[in-house]
């Protein structure tokens, strides 16, 4: 049971994880886990990129060195995560989190918001948890979420419902493996783009596939399909043993800078006629009501990278915008919420 997502075959083409009807129901006593840093735009805008994506990665982090074992359903979304856990996880993953708090709070300075909420009360609330796995190399598998639960989630536990990180005093948090050594990546072909675009509503599978599909086939036309890490990098002795004597190519194959968790989330490294015509797409599909999006330009990205052993093959690389990124990118999709955005 505790492997119940990632006993699944993986999709090895990112745009088969856009058609949502693929995506299968989590069990309704599953349940699901969101942080976040509160206050992320204030501490994006004090330049503390790295600082931000450290603490959003964090709880990914404890939770699979908690477990021994990466072997579940994350997502990381910049200034925090989300996740999913079977109900046999939940002590361990509730002071797990806690710790993940406690430590943020007095090594980083920031507020970590932490709530647990089962995927039976999500789907009492009108949406749903359904995942799928993306294969993006031979070592690294990517879980991604639909059905709106991930973002109904995030704003429940972001007014105050479903939180497990009360009184904190324990800052013992395992963060074994979680790095932001690596330096800020440019841009080689003009700017790194962090894009957000969520459909209004997650039951309209068919249209919003149809244009996740143009989005990120106008991507995929660029050169080196807009990755944002480039390849060919010589990377030194010691970073190849960190990595457990993965090279370079290693690092670009298994980095996180695509991916769906209710929202189509990309990190990338394209051409400003690129960006152009994303937005000739994007924007008539808001005005119809049909999406929500944000984006954000900036000349680097960062790499956040988790490599939990030192197995050639255990190392996962999360990417964001270092201009602030997701973050600033966020700000503009909850602008066009329907009801005042909430805080980060």
């Amino acid at each position: 049971m505790l492997k119940f997502d990632t006993q699944r075959d993986a999709y090895h083409d990112f745009a088969d994880l856009l058609d949502t009807t693929i995506y299968q129901p989590l069990p309704d006593e599953w349940l699901v886990g969101i942080t976040d840093v509160v206050g992320s735009t204030s501490a994006v805008a004090a330049g503390r990129y790295k600082d931000v994506n450290y603490a959003g990665a964090s709880a990914i982090a404890a939770l699979g060195n908690a477990w021994n074992s990466f072997d579940f359903p994350f997502v990381f979304r910049g200034d925090g995560a989300a996740f999913a856990l079977h109900p046999d996880r939940l002590e361990t993953a509730t002071a797990a989190l806690r710790q993940t708090v406690g430590y943020v709070r007095d090594a980083l300075q920031f507020d970590l918001r932490a709530g647990l909420v089962s995927v039976k009360e999500i789907r009492s609330g009108g949406n749903d948890v359904r995942t799928a796995r993306y294969s993006a190399s031979e070592t690294a598998t990517y879980s991604m979420f639909a059905g709106g639960g991930l973002n109904w989630a995030d704003q429940q536990i972001k007014v105050g419902k479903y939180g497990i990180a009360d009184n904190v005093t324990d800052t013992s948090a395992n963060l074994k493996g979680l790095t932001c050594e690596w330096a800020p990546i440019p841009s080689q072909r003009g700017e790194i783009l962090s894009l957000l675009v969520e459909p209004c509503d997650h039951s309209k599978s068919a249209m919003f596939k149809v244009l996740a599909k143009q989005i990120v086939a106008v991507f995929d036309a660029g050169e080196g399909h807009s990755h944002p890490v480039p390849s060919g990098v010589v990377i030194t002795k010691d970073a190849k043993d960190y990595l457990g004597g993965a090279a370079w190519a290693d690092v670009v194959a298994n980095s996180d800078y695509r991916r769906y968790d209710d929202i189509l989330r990309l990190t990338l490294d394209c051409t400003a006629d690129q960006i152009g015509m994303v937005e000739t797409l994007l924007v008539p599909a808001r005005d119809r009501g049909d999406i929500r999006f944000g984006l954000h330009r900036q000349s680097h990205a960062l790499m956040t990278c988790l490599v939990p052993s030192t197995d050639k093959g255990s190392h996962l690389h999360f990417l964001d915008g270092m201009g602030g990124g997701y973050t600033k990118a966020a700000e503009m999709l909850e602008a066009q919420w329907p009801q005042q955005a909430l805080s980060r």
